[in-house]
Order: C-alpha cells, then structure tokens, then sequence
C-alpha cells in the first residue's frame, strides 16, 4: 500500500500513527484472519490499513476527511473486498456497515476529542465481536479503573457492564506525528454474548449510573432519593438495596459494576419523578 502523504488536521484531531512496530502490534492484537470482516475507524494514510490488506476475508474503512478518503478508495480501488466509506462513524450504526455485526472486528486509532462517543457508539446494540482502539492513555485508565479510586466512575462501570476490557498496552506519544500533548493506550473490549441485560435494563442502568455520578461525593441514599432523574421514595430504596445487598450509605464509586446492576434491577421500573 502506497502511503497517503499529507498533513495532519487540527479540527479532526489527527496524529498519525507512524512506528512501525506499534501498528504491527495493534493489528497482531486484532488476531484477525482470512475469515474475518474487519472495520478500521479513521484508517487517515493507511497506517494499520497496510498490515491488514490481504489478511483478511473483508475491511470496511470509514474516514471522514474528504482528501484521506479519496486517497484511500484511488489505492484501494482494485480490490474488490475492500470498502472505504467516507463519512462520521459517530453517523454509520454497525448494522449500516456490515451484515453480520456480531461477527465483526473493530480497529481504530481515534481523536481523543471523540474517544466515549465512539466507544459507546459500538457498544450500542447490535454489538461487534470485538473492539481494538488505541486511544488516550488517561481515558484507558478510567476505562479499567478500580473500584473506589478517583479514575473509577460512569465510564468505567458503563462499559464494563455490557463487555469485558483489557489495557493492553501503552504507547509513547513520540510514536505519533503530529506529535501529541499526551501519551496513548491500546485497550481491547469484547462486548459480552450473550448479554447480561434487555437493551431496557441496560438503558435503566445507564440512567442510574449517570445520576450517582453526577453526584459522586454524596450517598447513595441522597442520590436515589433527591437527584432530578430518579426520585425513588424512602421503601423502595430500602427494599432494593437489601435486595441487591447493598448499603444506602456507600458512595457511587464503591460499588462494583454487577452491585450496580443488581441495585437497578432491584429497584422498581414504575417509580418515576413527577417532572418526567
């Protein structure tokens, strides 16, 4: 593959990824094969792109610069299992990309800028079968963060609840060009199947987890009783934390992801606040 040669772009957030070492390694940690559909974020010159070209059965490239995208469909253009979409991830649902999502294999260096939108973008469902995304180091450790730490909190819980994650490995900003302001992580995700939750427990419990959040310091029973966004009555919080063996006193970051959800399906589905 012919490197695409142009400068990186301020307004999308662009640091290239130029070692070559680090983009065989990302791609190695994709494990995909002659069998696999994979779909590359951002592919920007082609830096994964190149390792993968003849390794695997489909790629599916979405770029949203207009000059990377032509770049890449004139390089690409002969191959006929080889797809460049031009356009906003954040706009192309999973489903719009592949007919087999839940097959798929997701591979992207992203804009920091950008980096929960596109996570919990691909965790929306239907979900792919993996998700490999280099993304900024500081976001990767709120991503795996323990329980009861500062870093631990709505993103942490929100997506280890649907899938399980790993830090894989951390890349040192020199391996970029533009060279970027921080360092960055490569994170592996691999959504859980079959799912623990209905898409409406998992939509109830993205509500709960947003509302604790927002209110992290104070307890839980303040925050289920007062916050705008739940409103429970003083029996339906105390029935639901014995159910699901959790204090009223904790404060948010002290419950693991499963107490989160075995608080949100304890509590009752009917009770709402009067303004909603």
């Amino acid at each position: 593959m012919t490197r695409v040669a142009r400068s990186a772009k301020r307004s999308l957030g662009q640091n290239f990824l130029v070692d070559e070492n680090i983009q065989r390694k990302v791609v190695a940690k994709v494990g995909a094969g002659l069998d696999d559909e994979v779909i590359e974020i951002g592919p920007g010159r082609g830096a994964l792109t190149k390792h993968l070209l003849g390794n695997v059965r489909s790629l599916i490239l979405v770029e949203l610069d207009d000059v990377l995208a032509d770049d890449l469909k004139t390089i690409c253009d002969e191959r006929a299992n080889v797809t460049v979409i031009h356009g906003d991830v954040l706009e192309k649902p999973l489903a719009k990309l592949t007919p087999d999502p839940s097959r798929a294999l997701v591979v992207g260096n992203i804009p920091y800028n950008i980096t929960t939108p596109i996570i919990f973008h691909f965790l929306a469902r239907p979900r792919p079968k993996q998700i490999v995304l280099m993304i900024q180091d500081d976001v990767a450790d709120r991503i795996v963060a323990p329980v009861g730490t500062k870093k631990y909190g709505a993103l942490s819980i929100g997506v280890r609840t649907v899938a399980h994650v790993e830090r894989l490995f951390k890349v040192g900003r020199q391996a970029f060009r533009p060279v970027p302001g921080v360092d960055s992580a490569v994170i592996r995700i691999t959504p859980q199947v079959p799912s623990s939750m209905s898409q409406f427990e998992e939509e109830r419990l993205r509500r709960l987890v947003r509302a604790a959040f927002q209110w992290r310091r104070k307890k839980l029973r303040r925050i289920l009783r007062d916050h705008g966004d739940l409103g429970y009555s003083h029996e339906a919080m105390v029935e639901a934390s014995e159910r699901a063996e959790v204090s009223l006193d904790d404060r948010p970051e002290r419950l693991t992801p499963s107490q989160f959800i075995s608080l949100c399906a304890a509590l009752p589905e009917t009770e709402r606040p009067s303004t909603l």
